[in-house]
């Protein structure tokens, strides 16, 4: 069998001597034609491999350049060196593919940015910092199967095309197989999509929130996770056209058992990154500070990242109304000084400076808001008995703003069709929705987490297009 081979990761933790090992990876470095740092991604750490002088050819020395493949069999021994306990004595190298050392896009000798990074994000997981993402990435992932898996949730997998705008905000991608030349129009010249591939107007989810609904109403409690489109011309460091999203539906459920639910729920994926990433997270938490030094004083973060993740875990997040919210800012020094770009008033939704105002200066840990006017807000929330706000909640986290929205649902049917008449949301189209609050409504509630701005605040990191593999932005769709 070829890959007959141990982890570097594994090989590391061990720390054992004395047995022979294969380990296969692409050279990171290779100095004195005698040592070898070789990285297979399970790890930020390097094994180092010794080639005893003359034991190889030169022919084949020289092509051991950054980023070829090898494979290498050889005894575990330990190692003199400063910073690794173990190292590998070679018997074997083999070069399973050559990397043109001048052609290569990753050199060591610069440092490169993330800007550039983004251009070649192809190779970009080949370097410590995208290595550290995407394996903690991975781990908050599992960690979300794991923690519903546990409560007894249903994962359902919800349509990426549909016929229904969950949000109401019309900015969608459209599905069609109809051609762009000769489209077929009814009288009036609006596209007859009669003859589309589906005999309607189709697009690519925003959300699969409303067929969540229907599963929670049979199975109790489900989960759904996978990607949602916003077509959002919106070129910012918190935005994509394409993400995942985590959107949990539980029957039975009001707007404090929601709250509790995601405060819950992000504590556990927290923690589950903490137990099994650490390595990767101090390597990113030293990778911020650094970053930090660069600001000035005023603009620097107060807590490391560590410290920032541990914050969160060992506090109860602040819940307060909007109403409460609004009051707070109106309060703040930074209204009084006109600090804020955008206004304060009741009824405004809150931009991301007001909402990391309240998280990180005023209360300094997560908030969660409850209790938003129902002109902001989508029809399907629940109206409550003022009958000018909604049990809408949303979490606001340091350096992110809001992680988390979601609310208590309307179950009560001319509730939930008066609010659809009120803003023009077509209850035709809807039927089948609408008939989960026929037959044996309940009171139910749900949220969905933007899984990147979960990754991107776990990180630390500052742009969310290096917490997705391809990032889908405006005028990008590249790899």
């Amino acid at each position: 069998m070829f890959n007959k081979r141990i982890k570097v990761k594994q090989l590391l933790a061990s720390e054992q001597t004395g047995h022979e090992v294969t380990v296969m990876g692409w050279v990171r470095t290779f100095r004195n034609n005698q040592f070898l740092a070789v990285n297979d991604g399970s790890t930020n750490n390097n094994i180092q491999i010794v080639l005893e002088l003359g034991q190889f050819d030169d022919a084949l020395l020289k092509r051991l350049t950054t980023s070829a493949s090898v494979k290498v069999t050889g005894e575990v021994v330990p190692s003199m060196g400063k910073g690794q306990k173990i190292e590998i004595k070679a018997k074997t190298l083999e070069i399973l593919g050559d990397s043109d050392a001048e052609k290569y896009p990753l050199q060591l000798k610069n440092r490169p940015s993330l800007e550039y990074l983004r251009e070649i994000a192809h190779m970009r997981f080949r370097t410590n910092t995208f290595g550290a993402v995407f394996r903690v990435r991975h781990s908050l992932a599992f960690a979300i199967h794991k923690f519903f898996n546990e409560k007894g949730f249903v994962y359902l997998h919800t349509p990426i095309i549909t016929a229904s705008d969950a949000e109401g905000a019309g900015e969608m991608f459209r599905v069609t197989s109809l051609p762009f030349d000769g489209t077929p129009r009814n009288e009036d010249g609006s596209v007859n999509f009669k003859e589309d591939f589906f005999g309607k107007s189709t697009n690519l989810t925003v959300s699969g929130q409303l067929e969540g609904e229907l599963g929670a109403t049979a199975f109790g409690e489900i989960y759904t996770f996978g990607p949602t489109f916003r077509a959002e011309n919106s070129n910012t460091a918190r935005h994509l056209a394409e993400f995942w999203m985590i959107e949990p539906e539980m029957a039975f459920s009001d707007l404090e058992d929601n709250m509790n639910l995601a405060e819950e729920f992000i504590k556990y994926i927290i923690q589950h990154a903490m137990d099994n990433n650490r390595e990767d997270l101090e390597f990113l938490a030293q990778r911020l500070a650094e970053e930090e030094k660069q600001k000035p004083q005023a603009e620097r973060s107060e807590m490391g990242l560590i410290e920032k993740l541990e914050f969160v875990l060992n506090n109860n997040f602040e819940r307060i109304t909007y109403t409460e919210a609004i009051d707070i800012l109106l309060q703040s020094p930074a209204y009084k000084k006109k600090k804020f770009q955008y206004e304060v008033k009741w009824g405004i939704d809150m931009q991301s400076e007001h909402e990391r105002y309240l998280v990180e200066k005023h209360f300094k840990k997560p908030v969660i808001v409850t209790n938003y006017p129902k002109d902001i807000k989508a029809f399907y929330m629940r109206l409550n008995e003022d009958g000018k706000t909604v049990a809408a909640m949303d979490i606001l986290a340091p350096g992110i703003g809001e992680i988390v929205g979601g609310s208590q649902r309307e179950e009560r049917l001319e509730n939930l069709e008066a609010r659809m008449k009120e803003m023009h949301v077509p209850a035709d189209e809807l039927w089948w929705y609408l008939d989960t609050r026929r037959f044996g409504t309940v009171p139910h509630a749900g949220f969905g987490l933007g899984f990147e701005r979960m990754v991107l605040f776990v990180t630390g990191m500052t742009n969310i297009r290096d917490v997705i593999a391809f990032p889908r932005t405006p005028k990008t769709a590249e790899f």
